[in-house]
């Protein structure tokens, strides 16, 4: 099992998993961030750490699609170690559903 982030951290993308992610799996792209599936442990300290619940396990049969998602942008996003702050109007998009694939931005992050 891995976890993948998920369609709710696009146009938010808060950071707070980040700063516990032990070995420092998180890419981070233009308006979202991904998990790299293998380098994820699989101990889920992040989870609870996402405000807005972007976070999810692979075994979770919705997931398919966000496990290949998280699998390829992590192979070109930078990776990201740190916090920011959140996108500037994360907290409008934070309750905004279906934002794949119109609001997703595969452009590197920054």
């Amino acid at each position: 099992m891995t976890y993948v982030v998920t369609e709710a951290c696009i146009k938010c993308k808060y950071t707070d998993c980040v700063e516990v992610c032990p070995v420092d799996c998180f890419y981070e792209g233009e308006n979202m961030l991904v998990i790299n599936p293998e380098e994820c442990i699989d101990c889920g300290v992040c989870v609870p750490e996402c405000p807005i619940e972007a976070i999810s396990p692979d075994t979770d049969p919705k997931m398919e699609a966000w496990v290949e998602i998280n699998a390829q942008y992590a192979k070109i996003w930078p990776n990201i170690r740190l916090k920011k702050p959140p996108l500037e109007d994360a907290d409008k998009w934070a309750s905004v559903h279906k934002k794949y694939p119109r609001h997703f931005s595969p452009k590197k992050g920054s």
